[in-house]
């Protein structure tokens, strides 16, 4: 799992520092040097469609590295598994 976990990371994409909620239309906005209002509108409209929108923007804040590259699916699952065994 760490791989998978790794292999995001490598993408060099991060929460952008423009966030209001996840950061993820900051992050999209910074990697398409384009206007974060513009991302944000797009996701707006989006959220019209029935789950591509709310589920794929669920799916991406999951996924999505932080500044610091802590991805919160990776946090989540290590402190469910609890600490490792020696």
């Amino acid at each position: 799992m760490r791989s998978f976990f790794d292999s995001i990371r490598r993408l060099d994409y991060r929460r952008g520092p423009d966030r209001l909620v996840g950061g993820i239309c900051g992050g999209l906005a910074h990697a398409a040097n384009t206007s974060v209002t513009l991302v944000r509108i797009l996701v707006l409209i989006s959220f019209l469609l029935p789950f591509i929108g709310v589920g794929a923007y669920v799916v991406v804040w999951i996924l999505t590295p932080w500044q610091n590259g802590s991805i919160p699916l990776e946090r989540f699952i290590d402190r469910i598994s609890g600490p490792p065994t020696p």
